[in-house]
């Protein structure tokens, strides 16, 4: 009887030890699910987010690369161009060309007779269409005395109008555009006059104070000649940092502040990079404000932390054995890190300073600070020349109260992220055709 009791106690016991490991799996499992189903749901609702920004922002943006354009036929009387028939550019230029634009729309429009209904229809067209009719005519001036059909922007509110952008349904007084100009614009259109066309002004020409006018091109330069400065400069300065620190400096207090200060220097907020270059590049060297140049070398200022750092990842990534043998087949220490450790390490040093590069390209309150704010028409010729860049024309055209300069900032927006979309990928693809694994 003992010895069948405690058999019995024993199964007794592991039963109910079975049981407790039973539940506690169960309950393992059940909080990893949780965990996986609220890792999927930050994921899910992450591109939700990522999705509504897109859609966002190239719905109000796609419009912007649409032009309205009205085909006008303007005669080029010569008693209004050139009445000495010189054909002197100077006088060619001082035309006055507004003149003949209004007398083509009047004519396409007879019944308008009133000073005030006449003022209307000349701001149907954009201000713009003068200047290219003086362009027309100073590149070609044996059109002088004949008739030319040409396309003309029109203005910003009829542009937005014809998007839909302006309601007619709205009353008379919440809208810029008149009943009467609708009218008119109604007539235009219906006679085959009105074109919508792609605006190849959005990436030719400069800042304007006209939205129909102004374009990306002035920015996009600017930008290119500000990231040419920071690459010419930060590259060499990052790659040789890197190298010392990491191959050649002596391990000591020293370098260990060294390395604090660029660690901490990488989590800066980049406006106090802003200031430095005011105080240093602007106020006491005297550079030229409002200058790629400067604002090159405030962005390598931004940068070096981010290119030491991840160029100091790239050589750890390289394994001793490659430095003990070059080291023993009596090569010096420069020769093993100029001949086989830096070229093992260059591909992550390439994606590190990408990267970066990708993160001057979107900054902005760094050259706040140093004038590229500035209202800039012309397009730079030179890294001292005035200019802007795109994150700062983004920021001009989303403060200005007109509402074609919304979908204007939303199309600068599309190709900024279109520039930092491509430089992430390259550096993708750079880090996955040149990746070697040890």
């Amino acid at each position: 009887m003992s010895d069948a009791t405690t058999i019995n106690g024993n199964d007794g016991r592991r039963t109910d030890s079975s049981e407790r490991i039973a539940a506690g799996l169960a309950k393992r499992y059940a909080a990893e699910r949780r965990f996986r189903m609220y890792g999927i749901a930050a994921v899910v609702f992450a591109l939700f987010c990522v999705g509504v920004l897109f859609t966002t922002i190239i719905s109000s943006g796609w419009p912007s690369f649409m032009q309205t354009m009205v085909r006008l036929e303007v005669t080029l009387n010569p008693q209004d161009i050139d009445p000495e028939g010189t054909r002197d550019p100077q006088v060619l230029s001082s035309a006055d060309y507004r003149k003949l634009i209004r007398q083509a729309t009047l004519d396409l429009l007879p019944d308008v007779t009133s000073r005030r209904d006449k003022r209307r229809v000349h701001e149907m067209i954009s201000p713009g269409a003068t200047f290219a009719l003086r362009e027309l005519v100073m590149d070609d001036p044996s059109l002088i005395g004949k008739r030319v059909s040409v396309l003309f922007p029109m203005s910003d509110d009829i542009d937005q109008f014809n998007k839909g952008v302006i309601k007619a349904e709205t009353p008379e007084s919440g809208r810029r555009v008149s009943d009467k100009q609708i009218a008119w614009f109604q007539r235009l259109k219906d006679r085959g006059l009105v074109e919508t066309v792609f605006n190849t002004t959005m990436f030719t020409e400069g800042d304007s104070r006209e939205p129909e006018l102004a374009g990306i091109w002035g920015a996009a330069v600017g930008s290119f000649y500000t990231l040419l400065v920071t690459l010419i400069l930060s590259f060499p300065i990052g790659i040789a940092s890197a190298v010392y620190l990491e191959e050649f400096a002596p391990k000591n207090r020293f370098t260990q502040i060294i390395e604090v200060n660029i660690n901490n220097l990488a989590a800066v907020p980049s406006i106090v990079f802003g200031l430095l270059g005011l105080a240093v590049f602007l106020n006491f060297f005297g550079l030229p404000r409002s200058a790629p140049l400067v604002g090159g070398m405030v962005l390598t200022l931004m940068t070096l932390p981010t290119m030491i750092i991840a160029g100091r990842a790239a050589l750890k990534a390289v394994p001793p054995s490659i430095r003990e043998a070059a080291l023993g087949m009596g090569a010096s220490r420069v020769q093993m890190v100029s001949h086989h450790v830096l070229p093992l390490a260059m591909p992550g040093m390439l994606t590190g300073t990408i990267i970066g590069m990708a993160q001057a390209l979107g900054e902005t309150a760094p050259l706040l600070m140093i004038g590229m704010v500035a209202f800039i028409v012309d397009i730079p010729g030179g890294i001292t020349d005035p200019s802007t860049v795109l994150p700062v024309q983004i920021y001009l055209w989303a403060d200005s109260p007109e509402r074609a300069f919304v979908e204007k900032t939303s199309g600068a927006i599309m190709v900024l992220l279109a520039f930092l979309v491509f430089m992430n990928a390259l550096a993708v693809i750079l880090r996955k055709r040149f990746e070697r694994t040890w």
